[in-house]
């Protein structure tokens, strides 16, 4: 029985610092190497300090800012440990009511619009991470944001268009706007 043992015990410690040693931290060496901003969260911000990831959507709520798609996470928005929908069908009362809620609050916001509110300003995406809206979305919030900051529209929508990102590979998704992105350029601009 022994014969059994020393060599399973063996293959355990082997096995043990191989792939719980080893691989992680080569694994680390060349993400830390080949890809460090990937490896840290791609992580954006000014002045060496970070604001967000470019990953993950952000909470913008102030007028003078681009507001992202709604997070469905819990229990705050934008929660990362807790990425999910909200698996709420299109006829359940609640959904309807909240995207009801977020189309008043847009145009509260800027109450000259008259045009339809795109859908991704109202509705969460699957994961409630989502960074990105559509150019749809970032144009409808041109009048709000160039008021609140005291801007121009076509300055603004210079920077929408500058931010505005295409398919991937040509063929893969939609044009979309990292919210984010989006944001920190207009505080660098307008600081």
């Amino acid at each position: 029985m022994t014969n059994h043992i020393k060599p399973a015990i063996l293959m355990l410690l082997f096995f043990t610092v191989l792939t719980g040693i080893a691989y992680p931290l080569a694994v680390t060496l060349c993400a830390q190497t080949l890809f460090p901003s990937q490896a840290n969260g791609s992580l954006l911000g000014s002045n060496e300090q970070p604001r967000g990831s470019e990953l993950i959507g952000q909470a913008f709520t102030r007028p003078e800012y681009f507001w992202g798609r709604p997070s469905a996470t819990s229990p705050a928005p934008y929660n990362g440990g807790a990425s999910s929908g909200s698996n709420q069908g299109p006829i359940n009362p609640a959904l309807i009511d909240s995207v009801q809620a977020r189309i008043k609050a847009l145009r509260d916001a800027d109450p000259s619009h008259s045009e339809a509110v795109p859908v991704d300003l109202v509705t969460a995406s699957a994961s409630g991470l989502d960074p990105h809206i559509s150019p749809a979305a970032a144009s409808y919030q041109i009048s709000r944001v160039a008021i609140a900051r005291q801007m121009s529209t076509d300055s603004v929508r210079e920077l929408i268009d500058r931010y505005t990102e295409t398919r991937q590979w040509g063929v893969l998704g939609e044009p979309r706007v990292n919210v984010l992105k989006l944001n920190l350029a207009l505080d660098k601009r307008f600081n």
